[in-house]
């Protein structure tokens, strides 16, 4: 069974999550408050976390910053039409997906079983007797183990951030645009929304890098996007 938070001010559209949630053998916790919704996503443990934009107290994109400075659980974002601006900084901010208010069932169903999707491929892959690991000097990957080190001391990257991480290091010189890594890592929905990449590369960059405006790992191929050092061993 998974675990999922709520936090949306609507009485009834948590009513309506809740019940199809619940279809999916989701145990639901929810809340109409975002500082409230803040502190329980941060001090348990979720599968997933639904999050609205406005919200009363703390709105939904300082819950999304406060959670992703502590927590990799995926957040899917809710927004209205009207909130596209919103809608990219959520996504900046380290949200993995969002829907589109108002939505259909259907959507909210797809876009929730792809998360644990990825969630469930994640976990049979640490189960997995390999372990599939890279390291350049002070920096080490444990993908299986979806574990981060530099110099010996663990980072914590959200979900996308260890994609990215993964994808290029996986790659060392192998240059990418920022369509290229949308189109990989958020997938085709996100078109247009190129200058998300720049931000989860800059908190890359702020996670794993000893000097942001001088990286060793994670460079700028001008005129191009980015690319994993081939120099580091």
């Amino acid at each position: 069974m998974r675990n999922v938070l709520i936090i949306e001010d609507d009485p009834d559209i948590v009513q309506l999550l809740e019940i199809h949630l619940k279809d999916l053998d989701c145990e639901v916790r929810f809340t109409h408050n975002g500082t409230e919704g803040a502190s329980i996503a941060i001090k348990d443990n979720f599968d997933l976390i639904i999050l609205d934009i406005s919200l009363p107290g703390t709105d939904g994109l300082e819950v999304c910053r406060q959670v992703r400075a502590k927590k990799n659980t995926p957040i899917i974002m809710l927004t209205a039409k009207t909130e596209e601006i919103d809608r990219v900084l959520g996504l900046e901010l380290g949200a993995d997906d969002y829907i589109t208010k108002p939505f259909s069932v259907r959507e909210f169903i797809a876009r929730v079983k792809a998360v644990f999707r990825r969630s469930k491929m994640s976990e049979e892959e640490s189960r997995t007797e390999q372990t599939v690991q890279l390291r350049f000097e002070e920096l080490f990957i444990d993908i299986d183990k979806r574990k981060v080190l530099v110099n010996d001391k663990r980072i914590e990257l959200s979900p996308k951030e260890f994609e990215l991480l993964v994808l290029m290091a996986s790659h060392p010189g192998r240059s990418y645009s920022r369509s290229d890594l949308l189109k990989l890592i958020w997938g085709y929905d996100f078109e247009g929304y190129e200058h998300t990449v720049n931000s989860h590369i800059n908190r890359l960059r702020a996670k794993i890098e000893a000097d942001m405006n001088n990286p060793k790992f994670i460079q700028t191929t001008w005129g191009v996007g980015y690319k994993f050092n081939e120099e580091v061993n």
